[in-house]
């Protein structure tokens, strides 16, 4: 049986996620965040050196990272969440695996590094300075890039309901962690209709749910 080491608010509930749309057998340890730092607790270190999640184990295998994860599930359990290789809906699939950590991610971990910048304890003397600070590279550096990434996303969905083409793929999983962080922390709404749609069409597909149930509470705190 596939084992799922899931830390809570994290990309593993993506993972879950899969697993219930391939239908497949798996086990859950959980792990939660530091209360303090939100981050992960060095138990994780025990299963692979970096001590992050998502993790699985299957047999002799250990795995590690979203990416490598579900490439690794779909071409062993199920391959009808992976378009057929050599077509164009196959590029556009490898593409958004790519992208949801290489060019999705990296500006919504910093827009959450400054936004936690502007907040945290420090010297009274240092507050106005680091807010500053922060302030500034959100303004000038993190956030036109996040506009001009979600209208991307938005301009990408034109014409297809998904991102590799007409039909739902793992693709869409890997992408949901990035989509649902810029809900959460970088202002996505209704006012790009169609990642919107996207957003509440993930949400409302009966694995999501089921996922939602076995991982337990979801909520975008931290990485």
């Amino acid at each position: 049986m596939i084992t799922v080491h899931h830390l809570e608010n994290s990309r593993s509930q993506r993972v879950l996620w899969l697993l219930e749309e391939l239908g497949l057998d798996y086990a859950i340890v959980r792990y939660a965040r530091d209360p303090e730092t939100l981050l992960a607790p060095p138990e994780l270190h025990r299963v692979h050196p970096l001590g992050k999640s998502p993790v699985i184990v299957d047999g002799a295998l250990t795995i590690a990272e979203s990416g490598a994860i579900i490439e690794y599930l779909v071409d062993r359990h199920g391959s009808a969440l992976a378009p057929p290789a050599g077509s164009p809906e196959r590029l556009r699939y490898t593409y958004w695996l790519h992208f949801a950590e290489g060019s999705a991610m990296p500006p919504l971990l910093l827009k959450l590094v400054f936004q936690r910048l502007a907040t945290a304890p420090m010297p009274f003397f240092a507050r106005p300075v680091a807010r500053r600070i922060a302030a500034s590279v959100q303004q000038r550096l993190v956030d036109p890039q996040l506009v001009r990434q979600l209208d991307y996303l938005e301009g990408e969905l034109a014409g297809q309901d998904w991102f590799a083409g007409a039909a739902f793929s793992a693709a869409d999983v890997q992408m949901s962690f990035p989509v649902e962080a810029a809900a959460a922390r970088a202002g996505l709404d209704a006012g790009r209709p169609r990642l919107w749609d996207w957003l509440q069409r993930i949400h409302a597909r009966p694995a999501y749910r089921r996922a939602l149930e076995r991982g337990g509470p979801y909520q975008l705190l931290g990485e």
